[in-house]
């Protein structure tokens, strides 16, 4: 079975020292919902009108964590 257009996705997981962090986007018709997780705890959900929009800032977020100090696969040493 594939992925429907409109499932969950994890974009992205970052770490520090023992906590952890994501995003996950919900595509939807009329709005895209954007969500991150703390230590596996909704800190925020907010709502968009594209896909673009709530990509752009997943990535956004992603920057500042990144500046933070926190990693991910792709940024560890």
């Amino acid at each position: 079975m594939s992925p429907a257009t409109s499932d969950p996705e994890v974009l992205w997981r970052l770490s520090r020292g023992r906590s952890t962090a994501h995003a996950t986007i919900f595509p939807g018709d009329d709005q895209t919902t954007l969500t991150w997780f703390f230590d596996g705890v909704m800190d925020r959900a907010e709502n968009y009108d594209s896909v673009e929009v709530a990509l752009g800032r997943a990535e956004h977020i992603r920057g500042i964590l990144l500046r933070d100090g926190w990693t991910g696969r792709d940024e560890e040493p």
